[in-house]
């Protein structure tokens, strides 16, 4: 059985393309690189983040979502972690979105795109 994205404990719509997957290492103030480009860096943490993008989403599933990340408050993400290899839960933030609207016709309300960036609290 296919596990799913979910936030919260809540199943939500499922993005209709992959779910992009990144991590950003942060490094101390002192890292630089010397003038002949020898790079001399302390890393902090890293951490993962993950892209989601769906399309032709319905503005309720669209609201429900956005409900649950939209105000930057900390939220458990059920995801697939290629750095674990497995579906685990995580704490995410989500800083950023963006949201096409296709249609405002009553009862038929879509969005042509909902897509943000997920961030993890912990780092890996």
């Amino acid at each position: 059985m296919q596990d799913t994205i979910r936030i919260n404990g809540i199943e939500i719509w499922q993005p209709d393309q992959d779910l992009s997957y990144n991590f950003e290492t942060t490094y101390s103030e002192g890292s630089t690189r010397t003038q002949s480009g020898i790079g001399r860096f302390t890393p902090l943490f890293t951490v993962e983040q993950l892209g989601y993008e769906a399309t032709g989403i319905p503005v309720a599933a669209a609201s429900a979502i956005l409900q649950m990340i939209a105000k930057g408050t900390n939220f458990t993400l059920h995801y697939f972690s290629p750095y674990y290899g497995a579906w685990r839960d995580g704490t995410f933030y989500v800083g950023q979105g963006s949201i096409q609207i296709r249609t405002l016709e009553d009862d038929h309300e879509r969005l042509s795109s909902l897509s943000f960036n997920m961030t993890g609290v912990n780092p890996i």
